[in-house]
């Protein structure tokens, strides 16, 4: 297993994801807790020594399955990592009886990892607002030995992740994000992690295959990879994508069944980062997989100028480009929708009149208004 030094600790480079722990009968909420001790005990026996899990995984069943899959072992023996769930505004004025309950369902009595989970456009406001004494509670946690470590995740736009640093930077130890070779670009990933650098916050990786969407390619694709690594599987390019990337610490996986487990364990016995030639490929298929089905907007803003409801056109593309991806790849797409949440409802996508106006000046000649009715009909109304 390939090891990370953070502070004085050295974290396993690849985590134990709690979100797609095995189930029954396709029932999110019925964790197969046998499986789920199975794949514990060869992630222990292996080297993994970090366990991510959080309030709303598996409907809430995920930190009781996890706490007591590690019950078997000494509590020094690993790193238990869980969340605040600012993702449901109705928590916000909860956190101290919302921790109190984790510390019971998962039988520990203090966690290794804490973070502010999901911080994004839709709870941004709330996470500051010292009337809701997240903050402070969490710092006091950390103050009295509940809280080794306190971080935070982050699926918001560069302004959400800017706001937050700018706030609570200087006590955050670590940062979670959505980094992957498709998201390096796509998601402004990179331009996160430079700014991530500026505050010396080292970088936790959640989504590294997307949902899944990584682990297979088209052939034409898939063909391009092999010529370069014969012997590397196709959803081991994102981890060796993410070992190249200074700066990242843990990368956390997802893991659904044991062979994925295996076969990721597999991967980070070594540390294989891209060459030149290799990111250079990697990159260009990136730009052909998003080419497909992406709007082509570069931001000229010249739309802006010409809506007369004053849509911020280039935004809502954006986000219209990252829901239809995310949904036609068959991943969860909900970062659109939690950004819109913020929108007021005149600057939506189902405000646009269909006027046209504002494709007379596109240099990209794109159907601006069908795309914001195909927008209105991916979010279901």
């Amino acid at each position: 297993m390939v090891y990370r030094d953070f502070q004085d600790l050295k974290l396993s480079g690849l985590g134990f994801g709690a979100m797609r722990l095995p189930v029954i009968d396709g029932d999110d909420a019925r964790i197969d807790e046998a499986q789920t001790q199975k794949m514990v005990d060869y992630a222990m026996e292996h080297g993994i020594n970090y366990y991510d899990t959080a309030w709303g995984y598996h409907a809430g069943n995920s930190e009781t399955v996890m706490g007591k899959a590690l019950d078997k072992y000494p509590r020094e023996s690993y790193y238990l990592a869980t969340k605040f769930p600012g993702y449901d505004l109705s928590n916000m004025p909860k956190v101290k009886e919302i921790f109190e309950e984790q510390l019971v369902k998962t039988g520990k009595e203090y966690f290794d990892f804490y973070l502010f989970h999901n911080v994004c456009e839709m709870n941004i406001n709330e996470y500051l607002d010292p009337k809701f004494g997240i903050y402070d509670y969490l710092m006091e946690q950390k103050k009295n030995g509940r809280i080794s470590h306190l971080g935070f995740s982050c699926h918001g736009e560069m302004e959400v992740l800017s706001r937050f640093l700018e706030a609570y930077g200087k006590d955050m130890e670590f940062c979670q994000l959505q980094i992957n070779y498709f998201d390096w670009t796509f998601q402004d990933a990179k331009a996160k992690v430079e700014l991530l650098r500026k505050y010396n916050i080292p970088v936790w990786v959640m989504e590294p295959l997307r949902g899944g969407k990584l682990a297979k390619l088209s052939d034409t694709y898939e063909k391009q990879l092999k010529e370069l690594r014969p012997d590397e599987e196709i959803p081991a390019w994102a981890f060796r994508f993410l070992q190249s990337i200074p700066g990242v610490t843990v990368v956390l996986s997802g893991m659904s069944d044991e062979s994925q487990l295996q076969a990721n364990v597999a991967t980070y016995e070594t540390e294989k980062p891209l060459n030149e030639e290799e990111m250079k490929t990697l990159m260009d298929i990136v730009d052909q997989m998003q080419s497909k089905k992406s709007v082509p907007c570069t931001a000229c803003h010249y739309c802006v100028t010409h809506c007369p409801q004053g849509l911020d056109i280039p935004r809502l593309l954006s986000l219209y480009n990252e829901h239809v991806l995310t949904a036609e790849g068959g991943g969860m797409a909900f970062i659109a929708p939690m950004a819109l949440m913020a929108v007021e409802e005149d600057k939506k996508p189902s405000a646009c009149l269909h006027c046209r106006s504002c494709e007379q000046v596109c240099p990209q000649q794109i159907k601006i208004s069908e795309a914001m009715s195909d927008f209105v009909s991916a979010l279901g109304g």
